[in-house]
């Protein structure tokens, strides 16, 4: 049996704002250029901006891709967690954990409705993780990929995989694996020759809260504008890269006024306060860098008249939905959280009765009783 959280109307999430807490970090792990997993900072860069005229698509044969065919489930974001809750000799204090694309999904919900969801959830002590649904995450860029090839082929545009690469090839032209003073000046100019990667992966683990839930989460973070200060929980100068397509006429203006609440909505997750866009041609040449400050896009959009999207339900919408989620999923098994395409609601039902899936790993689950019967102290 089913039960639904009604988006529409939407108009009910209108008004103050619901209280949010400052995303802070509190653990990082890395992805190295294999993609395998190590508890350090060893994949993070630096911000160095690129030179205008580039050609996205250069390199684009010999792109190395990570193979996302694997479910990964949660594993390296459990593994973190473990190491962290190793150092504090507590329970990491969150009623979620989760990806911080999965968040991002649901805060967009209110005005986001072409495309569906899936995500797989489990409770476990008093909190609930979620991954995406691996299998239908597979299907729909399958499917994606499909029409807009046939989209792109009737326009005579580029294939969607090149179109992909446009980014990450966006990310290698700004980015340097140490800090400026530390780099030689041939690297730095010769960016445009290093073969596009993206299997190597910075990813920061924070603590924040929406309403009155409480969250973890975990996402990659593109670079870093100067260092990481030394105090932990200390707000950091993130960057976040973005690509679009250069704004040409009102029909532009719409599309990209649509993603910045996707860039406003990721970066505002992860505390990270600066977005650089890089603007291209049709033909992906790289014409225009723009910086853009995380906490001035609410306010930019709504004095732009834009109403495709508001910041302040977008929140007040995410708060509600997790109150309602925490509880509805209030005992063990795996449920599934669905949005199809189009809907007006997010379904919530049990696809399995007991255990965790393979949500939760045995390692995970295995230092959580170690926890609980070595230390006999609470979360905090």
């Amino acid at each position: 049996m089913s039960t639904a959280f009604e988006i529409q109307p939407v108009g009910r999430f209108d008004g103050e704002c619901e209280p949010v807490k400052r995303p802070k970090e509190i653990a990082c792990f890395s992805y190295d250029d294999k993609h395998e997993f190590h508890l350090d900072d060893r994949s993070m860069q630096w911000y160095y901006p690129p030179e205008l005229g580039a050609d996205l698509s250069k390199g684009f044969d010999q792109f190395v891709k990570h193979d996302d065919s694997k479910d990964e489930h949660i594993d390296s974001l459990l593994k973190t967690i473990i190491a962290h809750e190793e150092e504090e000799g507590k329970k990491v204090d969150a009623q979620v954990v989760t990806w911080r694309g999965m968040m991002t999904k649901i805060m967009a919900a209110p005005f986001e409705d072409r495309d569906g969801f899936e995500m797989n959830a489990t409770l476990y002590q008093d909190c609930i993780f979620i991954e995406e649904n691996h299998a239908y995450k597979q299907a729909s860029q399958q499917e994606q990929q499909q029409q807009q090839r046939q989209q792109q082929s009737r326009r005579g545009q580029f294939p969607p995989d090149v179109m992909t690469y446009w980014g990450y090839k966006f990310e290698t032209l700004c980015c340097l694996p140490r800090p400026w003073g530390e780099i030689t000046r041939d690297f730095i100019e010769n960016r445009d020759k290093e073969i596009v990667s993206n299997k190597a992966q910075y990813c920061s683990v924070v603590r924040t809260g929406i309403g009155k839930t409480t969250l973890c989460l975990g996402g990659e973070v593109d670079a870093i504008w100067d260092s990481k200060p030394a105090q932990k929980g200390a707000p950091i100068n993130w960057i976040e890269l973005k690509t679009s397509v250069e704004i040409r006429d009102d029909r532009t203006m719409q599309n990209f006024e649509r993603k910045l609440m996707k860039f406003w909505i990721q970066s505002f997750l992860l505390g990270v306060p600066r977005i650089i866009v890089g603007f291209r041609s049709q033909q992906g040449i790289l014409t225009k860098l723009e910086e853009i400050q995380t906490a001035k896009i609410p306010e930019t959009a709504s004095k732009r008249g834009v109403r495709s999207w508001n910041a302040n339900m977008c929140i007040n919408f995410a708060s509600g939905f997790l109150d309602w989620l925490r509880n509805t999923i209030d005992d063990e098994g795996v449920w599934r959280i669905r949005r199809l395409p189009r809907s007006g609601s997010i379904e919530v039902f049990k696809v399995e009765e007991v255990g965790h899936g393979s949500i939760l790993t045995d390692e995970f689950i295995n230092w959580r009783i170690k926890l609980s019967l070595g230390s006999g102290r609470e979360s905090t």
